[in-house]
């Protein structure tokens, strides 16, 4: 069995490696490339491919997957909005996805982004950059006095949930599935109850047709004035217009962004001396009070071996025509 890795990057090559020495009978060759109309032909030989990429795959490329004798498409990450899921299913492709590659991963960085924001880290950073060594007016909240709101309660919210909870703070969430398993640390409500509720709202919700613009500003307008939004999820989840409106106006108190629609024109790309291609992108990062990371949640050792690790079991499942638990059609 051969099995083909796109968009491989080099942190991602020890886990390569160490599932390579566990499954010495299966061969394993990795690319940096992405998988495209101009690109499929080179997967010729192969059995399986595993991919991670930011960009449409193409429609002409299902029916030469097919063709070419796969049986299934597998991404190494959550994310599947690049894969056309109809085309793949008439072109008899399973699809998987690693949809939970490390929860405690992107939990972290929403509690990360959410103590930066509670304790005026970006505002006093902007005044140490201008020598002003002050503290008047930045005093911070203390998280046991907040409410936190998640808005998406799946594995990765509830685990944000209990992080929170362990810490004292007060939670709200709302799910399209709530589970009742969690009402000992959490109470469901609507999305616009949480919205209106929460002293932070923590997006982790997958991204699909219901989700895009979840957060528009109908949405925004019902936050309190000192409620910051923390979005660990998917960039078009937020309409970034209304966001950056919504923060002119001072409707909200800040933002903390791990993802932004169009980040892969920006996000993991050096442009050191080049222009920003996104006035959006500009415009946030010129608030003191908004906080950007370049979608780094899934960016830790666990979560990388585990985006490996689990692709790759399903992969030579599905080769082999076995079950895997991760199929999205």
């Amino acid at each position: 069995m051969k099995i083909i890795l796109l968009s491989v990057r080099d942190d991602e090559l020890p886990a390569i490696k160490q599932w390579q020495e566990k499954h010495p009978d299966i061969e394993l060759q990795t690319a940096d490339w992405e998988l495209h109309p101009d690109t499929v032909d080179r997967l010729q030989g192969f059995d399986g491919v595993i991919i991670q990429q930011r960009s449409q795959i193409g429609d002409e490329v299902y029916p030469e997957l097919k063709r070419l004798g796969f049986k299934q498409l597998t991404s190494r990450t959550a994310g599947f909005d690049v894969i056309n899921m109809p085309l793949a299913t008439a072109n008899n492709l399973k699809v998987s996805n690693v949809p939970a590659y490390s929860p405690h991963s992107v939990a972290e960085l929403a509690l990360t982004h959410t103590m930066r924001l509670i304790r005026q880290l970006p505002l006093f950073d902007a005044r140490m950059q201008e020598q002003d060594f002050r503290w008047q007016g930045l005093q911070a909240a203390e998280i046991s006095s907040l409410t936190i709101g998640i808005i998406g309660a799946g594995r990765i919210g509830s685990t944000t949930a209990r992080i929170f909870h362990s810490l004292g703070a007060k939670i709200i969430a709302n799910d399209t599935k709530p589970n009742h398993e969690l009402d000992d640390i959490l109470t469901f409500k609507t999305k616009e109850e949480v919205l209106q509720e929460a002293d932070v709202v923590c997006l982790h919700v997958d991204l699909n047709e219901t989700s895009k613009n979840l957060i528009d500003a109908q949405a925004l307008s019902l936050m309190k004035p000192s409620a910051y939004i923390v979005n660990e999820c998917r960039g078009p989840v937020v309409d970034t217009d209304a966001l950056i409106q919504a923060l002119e106006k001072k409707q909200i108190a800040g933002a903390a962004l791990d993802t932004l629609t169009g980040e892969e024109n920006f996000f993991n790309v050096d442009l050191r001396g080049k222009e920003i291609p996104s006035e959006q992108l500009k415009k946030l990062r010129s608030m003191d009070n908004v906080i950007i990371t370049p979608h780094i949640g899934f960016y830790t050792n666990i979560a990388v071996q585990n985006m490996v690790d689990i692709s790759l079991d399903d992969a030579v499942s599905l080769i082999q025509g076995q079950s895997c638990n991760h199929v999205l059609n």
